[in-house]
């Protein structure tokens, strides 16, 4: 039972991290997106935060002092060789 749950909440957070860098690479939307507005395009306020807390852990998007969010050049570069 424990494992469904924690491979659940992995899933969620993996939905999550997934729709707000598709937000960033996108190539018809603009950059850098404040973390505001990745908010009100997603469902869910935490969910969108901590996304973008992990993604930044990880070294995929900058967050500036201001709340702006872009990616990173690791993350347009393998968005590039991905395609």
């Amino acid at each position: 039972m424990q494992e469904e749950q924690t491979s659940s909440v992995a899933e969620q957070d993996n939905t999550a991290d997934g729709c707000v860098m598709t937000r960033l690479l996108s190539e018809r939307d603009q950059r850098p997106w404040s973390v505001e507005e990745l908010i009100r395009d997603g469902d869910d306020d935490l969910a969108i935060e901590d996304a973008v807390a992990r993604l930044r852990g990880l070294g995929l998007v900058h967050l500036t002092a201001d709340g702006l969010v872009f990616p990173t050049r690791a993350a347009l570069h393998m968005d590039q060789i991905a395609m």
